[in-house]
C-alpha cells in the first residue's frame, strides 16, 4: 500500500471521527430530537442518542414532558342555574409520541419553551371549561367537582388531538361564586348532619335506657327469685327442725312416763318442764313467723318501689318520645301554613289580575257606549236638521200637516174629563147639543191660543189651501169635458160657492 493510499484512508477516518464527535446527541427522556434534512422523515430521539450529519441536518427540540397548564375563568361565568362561579383548574398536558400525534405536535409547538406551550393552549382549555360550566349547575360542581373535571377534559381533548397534545388529568382547584351560595348550601348541609346527629344520639340513649331498664328489671325479679327460694328453704329447715323436736320431745317424754312410775315425785317437775318447753316452742314459733312476715314485708316494699321506678322511667320515656311526636307535628303544620299561604298569595295576585281585566273591560265597554250615545245624539240632531230643512221648505203645508195631526189628539184630551163622569143630568137649557158646543168652542179657543201664540193665521192658511184644492180640481174636470164654455161656468160657480 503506498503512501499516498494510507494518506488518504487515514483522512476517512479522521473524518469520520470528527464527524462522529461533532454529530453526536442524545436526547433525554423528557425532550425529544428532530433531526431532519436528509431524509423524508425526520429521525426523532426520545430517551436515546443518535448521529446529525454537520451541516447537512438539523436538530430541533419538542418539550415531551408532563406541564401544568393553569385554567382560569377570569370573571364571573353562569351556570346552568344562572349562578355566576368563579373557578381555578389545572390540567396536566403532555406532547404525544406516537408518530401522527409527534408530527402534528412538531408543526405547532417545535422549539418552544414550555412557558410558549402553556400560553398557545390556555385560551383554548379555558373556553372549553367556560362551555362545560354553562351546562351543569352549582350544587352538582360543588359536589362532584371531579365529573366536572372529565368532562372539561374530554370536550378540550377533542381540540387538543388536533394539536398532538394529551390531556393526562384535569382537576378543579377552587370554586366561587358572586352570591355566596355556596356557603349558604354548606351552612344547610352542616345543619342538616347536625339535626341527623341529634336525633342519632336521642335515639342512642333511649335505647340505653331502656336497655337498662330492661336489665335493672330482670335483676329485681332473679333478686325477688332467689329471696323467695332462700325463704322457702329456711322454712322447709324450721319446719324439719320442729319435727325433729317433736320427735325428741316424744322420745322425752315416754322415757318420762317410764320412769313415771319411779319418780312419781318429779312428775310435777317434769310437767311443768314440758308445758315451759310447749311454752318455749310456740313463742319461737311465733317469733320465726313474725320475722318471716317483716321479710316479705321488705321485700314486698322493695319489690313495689322497682316497680314504681320502672313505671315512672316508662312514663318519662312516653312523654318525651310524645314530646317529640308532637314537634315533627308542628314542624309539619307549620310546612303545611306555609305551602297554604303561598297558594292564598298567588291566587290572591290572581284574582287582583281578573280584577284589573274586569275593570278594563268595564272601562272599555262604557267608552263603547259613550261613542254609541255621541253617534246616536249626532244621528238625532243630523235627522232634526233634515226635518226642520223640510219643513222650511214645505213652509205653510208643513204646519198644517202638522196641525191636523195633533188635532184629534187635542180634541180627544178636551173630551177626556167625561170619560169619568158616570151619568150627566141637564137643567133649563142644557142638552146633548149644548155640551157638543161647549167641546167645539174649547177646541176652537185652543186653535185660536195656538194661531196667537205661533203667529200665523190657520184659517186663512187652510182657506188658501182649500180654495187652490178647488180650482185644480176644476181645471182637471174642464179638461176631461173639453168644454169650455162649461169650464168657465163651473169654474165661476165653484169660485162663487
Amino acid at each position: 500500500m503506498s503512501t499516498g493510499q494510507i494518506i488518504l484512508i487515514a483522512a476517512i477516518v479522521v473524518a469520520v471521527l470528527i464527524i462522529l464527535l461533532t454529530g453526536y446527541v442524545k436526547a433525554p427522556p423528557d425532550v425529544a430530537y428532530i433531526i431532519s434534512g436528509m431524509k423524508k422523515n425526520p429521525k426523532i430521539l426520545i430517551g436515546r442518542s443518535g448521529i446529525k450529519v454537520p451541516f447537512f441536518e438539523r436538530k430541533d427540540n419538542l418539550i415531551v414532558k408532563q406541564i401544568s397548564v393553569d385554567i382560569k375563568t377570569n370573571g364571573y361565568v353562569p351556570t346552568l342555574d344562572f349562578i355566576g362561579v368563579d373557578i381555578d383548574a389545572v390540567a396536566k398536558i403532555r406532547v404525544k409520541t406516537d408518530p401522527d400525534g409527534i408530527k402534528l405536535a412538531m408543526k405547532n409547538f417545535l422549539n418552544m419553551k414550555e412557558e410558549q406551550i402553556i400560553t398557545a393552549l390556555t385560551d383554548s382549555l379555558q373556553g372549553n371549561m367556560r362551555e362545560i360550566i354553562g351546562t351543569v349547575k352549582l350544587k352538582e360542581l360543588c359536589t362532584d367537582r371531579k365529573k366536572f373535571g372529565d368532562e372539561v377534559q374530554e370536550k378540550a381533548q377533542k381540540d387538543m388531538n388536533a394539536l398532538g397534545i394529551e390531556i393526562i388529568s384535569c382537576n378543579i382547584q377552587r370554586i366561587d361564586d358572586e352570591k355566596g351560595l355556596i356557603v349558604a348550601l354548606g351552612q344547610d348541609n352542616m345543619s342538616q348532619i347536625q339535626k341527623d346527629a341529634s336525633i342519632a344520639k336521642a335515639q342512642a340513649e333511649r335505647d340505653v335506657a331502656i336497655a337498662e331498664a330492661e336489665a335493672s328489671k330482670a335483676a329485681n325479679e332473679a333478686r325477688v327469685l332467689a329471696n323467695t327460694d332462700i325463704a322457702i328453704k329456711q322454712n322447709e329447715l324450721k319446719i324439719k327442725q320442729a319435727e325433729l323436736k317433736k320427735e325428741s320431745d316424744l322420745k322425752q317424754a315416754e322415757a318420762d312416763a317410764a320412769y313415771k312410775i319411779q319418780e312419781e315425785s318429779q312428775r310435777k317437775i317434769i310437767e311443768a318442764t314440758a308445758v315451759e318447753a310447749d311454752i318455749a316452742r310456740q313463742q319461737k314459733s311465733v317469733e320465726l313467723r313474725k320475722q318471716e312476715a317483716e321479710v316479705k314485708e321488705q321485700e314486698l316494699a322493695a319489690s313495689i318501689k322497682k316497680q314504681a321506678d320502672a313505671d315512672r322511667y316508662r312514663q318519662q320515656q312516653m312523654a318525651d318520645v310524645e314530646l317529640y311526636r308532637r314537634q315533627k307535628d308542628a314542624e309539619a303544620r307549620k310546612f303545611e301554613m306555609e305551602r297554604e299561604a303561598e297558594a292564598m298569595r298567588i291566587k290572591a295576585d290572581a284574582v287582583k289580575y281578573q280584577a284589573e281585566q274586569d275593570a278594563e273591560a268595564i272601562r272599555a265597554r262604557g267608552v263603547a257606549e259613550a261613542e254609541a250615545i255621541r253617534a246616536k245624539g249626532i244621528a238625532e240632531a243630523e235627522a232634526t236638521e233634515k226635518k226642520a230643512e223640510a219643513m222650511s221648505k214645505m213652509k205653510e203645508a208643513a204646519v198644517l200637516e202638522m196641525f191636523f195631526k195633533v188635532l184629534p189628539e187635542i180634541a180627544a184630551n178636551v173630551a177626556k174629563p167625561l170619560e169619568n163622569i158616570d151619568k150627566i143630568t141637564m137643567y133649563g137649557e142644557g142638552n146633548t147639543a149644548k155640551l157638543i158646543e161647549d167641546i167645539t168652542k174649547s177646541t176652537t179657543q185652543i186653535s185660536t191660543g195656538l194661531t196667537e201664540g205661533l203667529g200665523f193665521d190657520l184659517k186663512s192658511m187652510l182657506a188658501g189651501a182649500l180654495g187652490g184644492k178647488v180650482v185644480g180640481d176644476a181645471v182637471k174636470n174642464a179638461v176631461k169635458s173639453e168644454d169650455k164654455d162649461t169650464f168657465t161656468e163651473t169654474a165661476a160657480t165653484e169660485a162663487a160657492e
